[in-house]
């Protein structure tokens, strides 16, 4: 019962897997949530029980808030807390802003920005029994910066991060904690939706002031530092993390 439960959405591979890992490495419990792909999340759950993990696995749209809600229920039944969470589930139409359909903006702003609205409300309560917890939302720096066919993600992670100044201040009381991490091109599976995934990469190896792409394990070191007691004092802030790219005009 003394040890600590962490949610990570959209874990089922990719960075989501990676930051489950490390929350398994360090002693965590983990539910893995999951959209589509059932065989590779409990490939991730039995890698996590090899670590030590009690590991729960739940499908569940995200954007869905009845669905959002049946999770969290089964949750509290399984575990009977929740100490951290881990929004890291995304989505998105990637296409010019003049080709978007009601469709494509309902589809990202659900997955990626409401969200995080009814997936915090749920998490809250479970923390509350147990004196707190921490919430770490993944965005991106399209939120900032103006991406070839990004629109609607874009301005879905905007929404993500103003998102998550309010439930910093909102969830203080209830000792909770949250903050975002904003990552820059990173090769994952996601990238490959991208039409021009090839000249994304070179232009972002190019550009980047550190010479080198972000790998998933950097955004994970940033999650899991936001997640320690030693960034208790750190609010509702974005924390990016792409070698210096939007540094530059």
């Amino acid at each position: 019962m003394d040890r600590k439960v962490a949610l990570v959405t959209g874990s089922s591979r990719g960075i989501g897997k990676v930051i489950a890992t490390r929350l398994a490495e360090k002693g965590y419990d983990l539910v893995i949530n999951y959209a589509r792909n059932k065989r590779a999340a409990q490939e991730t759950a039995d890698e996590l029980k090899k670590l030590g993990s009690d590991v729960l696995v739940i499908k569940c749209n995200v954007g869905k808030v009845d669905k959002v809600k049946e999770m969290f229920q089964q949750i509290d039944e399984y575990f009977g807390r929740l100490d951290i969470l881990v929004n890291n589930a995304a989505s998105g139409v990637l296409r010019p802003l003049m080709e978007l359909e009601e469709s494509h903006w309902n589809w990202t702003m659900d997955i990626n920005s409401k969200a995080l609205l009814f997936c915090a409300q749920e998490a809250a309560k479970l923390m509350e029994k147990n004196g707190g917890g921490t919430i770490v939302s993944m965005s991106s720096i399209g939120s900032i910066r103006v991406l070839d066919n990004y629109t609607a993600v874009g301005v879905s992670k905007a929404a993500l991060e103003a998102l998550t100044r309010y439930l910093a201040v909102e969830l203080a009381p209830k000792n909770i904690i949250a903050n975002a991490v904003s990552g820059g091109v990173v090769d994952t599976d996601a990238l490959t939706h991208f039409p021009n995934r090839e000249e994304l990469l070179e232009d972002a190896l190019s550009r980047t002031p550190a010479g080198k792409i972000v790998k998933m394990e950097d955004l994970a070191n940033v999650v899991m530092f936001l997640l320690s007691e030693e960034a208790s004092m750190i609010r509702g802030q974005t924390l990016i993390v792409d070698g210096g790219i939007s540094l530059l005009t």
